[in-house]
This record gives structure tokens, sequence and C-alpha cells, in this order.
């Protein structure tokens, strides 16, 4: 009896191991925890730098809300990947009490109908995809304000 005990605590055990691993949690993107107060949008010029002829500005909650959201839910891609010069650039503006703060400044591909997109933060190597419903969200941000 005390056997089937025992190789049933280890079978549990082992299986909690293998679904931990599983389950890890993985990495997305971040942004600081200040206050956005604009997401502004450009045609891309280039890996490592940002286009400053800005074609589109948001500043109403409900659209930094939705940006805030397909930013920091983009996961990171675990394996290299060969991509093309970016489409867009992003620039995320805090606003704080202290004074200014840094603009985030992100290169964006903008994924084609059902597809993922993909994030990078300028001067960085790693790449992070959205999900095909964030996409959409972008899709329909970007391309009905041209």
């Amino acid at each position: 009896m005390k056997l089937k005990m025992v190789i049933l605590i280890i079978s549990i055990v082992g299986t909690l191991i293998l679904v931990g691993c599983q389950l890890r949690p993985t990495e997305t993107m971040v942004l600081l925890d200040e206050k956005i107060s604009k997401v502004e949008i450009s045609k891309s010029n280039g890996f490592g730098e940002m286009n400053e002829d800005i074609m589109q500005t948001y500043t109403d909650a409900e659209s930094i809300k939705i940006f805030r959201h397909v930013i920091t839910a983009a996961q990171k891609q675990k394996d290299k990947i060969d991509i093309s010069e970016p489409e867009y650039d992003v620039m995320i503006g805090y606003t704080s009490e202290e004074g200014p703060l840094p603009t985030h400044a992100i290169h964006l591909w903008l994924g084609k109908e059902n597809e993922k997109s993909m994030f990078m933060y300028l001067g960085d190597k790693d790449v992070y995809f959205t999900t095909v419903k964030d996409t959409q969200k972008l899709r329909s941000f970007i391309q009905s304000n041209l």
C-alpha cells in the first residue's frame, strides 16, 4: 500500500512540475506607470530613428487605453526572425507632476487582415507580437485616420 501511495505522490508532483513549466508567463512589453498624455504615429524612416513628421496624434482617454492595452499585451517572440524595415513609429508621451518624462519610442509593423502585428522598442532587437484581434484594433485606428 505504501508503494502505491509513493508512486501516486510522485506522479502528482511530476504532473504539477510539468504543468507549471508550461504555464510560465511570457514576457510582454512594458510602459511607464505614469499617465499617458498622447500617442503619436508617423511613417517610419527605418530602424533606430523616429520620424518626427507626425501623421496622427491621439489624446483622448479611450484611444490611449486601447493603445496601452495593445502594446502591453504584445508578447515577446522567443526566436530571432528576419524582419523588414518598420512601417510606423509610435511615440508614447507621458505627463507627470515632477516634470517631463522620456517618450517611449516603438517601431510598428502593422499586420494585414487576420495577421498579428509586431512591435520593437527603438534600439532593441527583441520583437513582440500582438494578437490578431489587437491588430484589428490598430488597423481601424491607423487606417481610418490616414
